[in-house]
């Protein structure tokens, strides 16, 4: 049998799920009428590891992993450098600043124009900010400026 491309992103999709579903195993299922704090991550994670699973299985009909092309590699390592950077800077930096800064980056590696990525980034981030804090009344991270 010949590994095939789809073979390999639903097994990391099932590794992946089941990896999240370990570490929020300790927050509260709830009820189907009072949701706890661990039931959106776990059904996602169901969901996840039963995608990944049709994936493997429906996997003969892709390409061999062997003649996969790696030109996109070094965009991918980037995007996932920016992104961990954001999330490790989250609660020092808080939501608007952290954002900003991630879709700023992002936009430049895309050699977007920089005035444009700097009032798309601030603009996404507060309208985001805006829409969870006072539309949905869901805390975000504030960081050391209080935003």
């Amino acid at each position: 049998m010949t590994l095939r491309s789809d073979h390999v992103a639903g097994g990391a999709i099932i590794v992946a799920g089941l990896l999240v579903l370990s570490i929020s195993g300790d927050l509260p299922f709830g009820s189907w009428s009072s949701p706890g704090a661990g039931m959106m991550p776990k059904m996602l994670c169901g969901l996840m590891v039963f995608l990944g699973a049709i994936l493997v299985l429906r996997g003969g009909e892709s390409a061999p992993f062997s003649a996969i092309e790696w030109k996109d590699l070094k965009h991918g390592l980037i995007v996932f450098s920016l992104t961990a950077a954001a999330v490790a800077l989250y609660t020092t930096l808080g939501f608007i600043i952290t954002m900003a800064l991630l879709i700023f980056s992002l936009l430049c590696f895309e050699r977007q124009n920089l005035l444009y990525a700097a009032a798309f980034s601030v603009g996404i981030s507060i309208g985001t900010y805006f829409l969870f804090v006072v539309v949905l009344k869901s805390p975000l991270e504030q960081g050391i400026l209080g935003f």
